[in-house]
Order: structure tokens, then sequence, then C-alpha cells
């Protein structure tokens, strides 16, 4: 499970405000973020098992981000990996209405995935989960999304408190790494009866209903927290955590667009 909230052209001088938790098994390899050696415009977290990335952003104000769909009748594996698909977008040239619809074609090829991807002028979404006739890249309007591992806006518990605690802070005026990650920091366990209004009532769906997730095995790993401003400048944050929700290490960039 992760859990990704974000404004998109909803306040005049922060065009993208976004603040992402990646939950994954604590065993499986990870990079914390950096510019990477092999594409130095591009900063991202890497995936260490199979080379992707579940998000970043470049300094041309290219932006992706990915989480897995949940769906339990879907878990044969898949013969390519989801996490080239933000990859493949920041390390390129096409627009992300041209790259999506190319991933359209594609989308047969991985397990569920819902994929956003912006550029200084817009913000896009795709899933490959959507019914078959409405799978085509979205143009998304100003406004706050939430987006966990079912479709964008899907009213998950975690997703509306997260959406709410956002908005908040845009109605401070006083935006902060701290606040943005206290938006996902919700570690208590969601309400049975608001889950089972989603169709989720196993013990994994109450497992993994907290906004922040703390199991010996699987949990959350990382929260990064990024915003762009209208003068180009743009910071960002990654708190990386242990198996025990401890944060363990922390990097902080800001760096100018080109």
């Amino acid at each position: 499970m992760c859990l990704l909230i974000l404004a998109h052209q909803v306040t005049p001088g922060t065009p993208l405000v976004v603040t992402a938790n990646r939950d994954e098994f604590h065993a499986r390899p990870t990079a914390v973020s950096d510019f990477w050696e092999e594409q130095p415009d591009l900063l991202a977290g890497k995936d260490l098992e199979q080379g992707g990335t579940w998000m970043g952003i470049t300094r041309n104000g290219r932006f992706a981000a990915i989480t897995n769909y949940r769906d339990p009748a879907r878990t044969a594996p898949s013969p390519r990996s989801r996490g080239e698909l933000p990859l493949n977008y920041l390390a390129g040239a096409e627009g992300p209405e041209t790259y999506l619809g190319r991933v359209a074609e594609q989308g047969q090829h991985y397990a569920g995935f819902n994929l956003l991807l912006g550029d200084s002028d817009s913000l896009w979404y795709f899933s490959n989960s959507l019914p078959v006739a409405q799978r085509s890249p979205t143009c998304l309007q100003p406004g706050i999304y939430g987006l966990s591992n079912a479709l964008l806006d899907t009213p998950w518990p975690k997703v509306g408190l997260g959406k709410a605690k956002l908005q908040q802070v845009l109605d401070s005026g006083a935006l902060s790494h701290d606040q943005l990650s206290a938006v996902i920091n919700d570690r208590q366990l969601a309400d049975p009866g608001a889950l089972r209004l989603h169709g989720m009532s196993s013990d994994m769906d109450q497992l993994l209903s907290a906004q922040f997730i703390v199991t010996s095995q699987y949990g959350t790993r990382s929260n990064t927290t990024l915003w762009t401003q209208r003068d180009g400048l743009v910071s960002w944050r990654e708190l990386s955590f242990n198996a025990s929700g401890a944060r363990h290490a922390v990097r902080e960039l800001e760096f100018q667009l080109t």
C-alpha cells in the first residue's frame, strides 16, 4: 500500500505540493533519493531490485509518481516492472499525454497501477485498472487529489483524512516539510465500519488501513514531501523509516528548475 496526497495549481505561489508515503517490504533493497549518476537531472529514490522508481522530479520540471492497484484477484507476476513507467517518463522528452497514450497501449504487460505525470503546465492521470472504456489519459483540473491503492480519489478513510489535512495546511499559508509529513502520518487503524463501506473487510484491509503502516515485514519505508514554487525553486525532503516506524535518515534538497 502507498499513499499520495497532492495539490495541483491550488495556491498561486506553489503550483505543485505533494506528500507521499512509500509502503514496501523492508527486505526490498532501496537507495535513498538523490540525483542519479546516470540521469543527473533526475531526483528520485531507486528500487535496487528492478532499477525503477516510485516518484521523482527533474530539473526541467517533469514530475511522476506511481502506486500499485490492490486487487487480490490479480496476483500473478507480470512481465514488466511498474517502476519503469515513471522512470521512462522522467528520463524522456515526451509530453505527459503522448507518453500516457503509449502506456495505455501496453498496460496489459504490468500489474495494476495508478500513474501521475506532470510538467510545468499540467498534471495527468492514467490507470490500467480503470474499466476498459475509460482507459484513456485524463488531464486533471486544479484541485487537491488523493491516491492510494485504488483509483484516484477513491474515498478510503486515509485518503479523505489526508485531503482534509492538506487543505488545512494550504489554508494556513505556512508551508513546511514537517506540516506536509504530518498530513499522512496517522498510525491509527481505520474504523472497520468505514472500511466495509468500500468492500474492505479482511484482516489485511484493517492492518493496512492506517496512513502510516508499521509491521515487522512490511510498512511505510519513506515519506517524501515536495513543492514547486512559481519562481522555479523546488524543495524536496525524504524521511526514511525502519521496521519499527522510527526515522533513521533524512535527505533534503533544494534546486532551481532550468
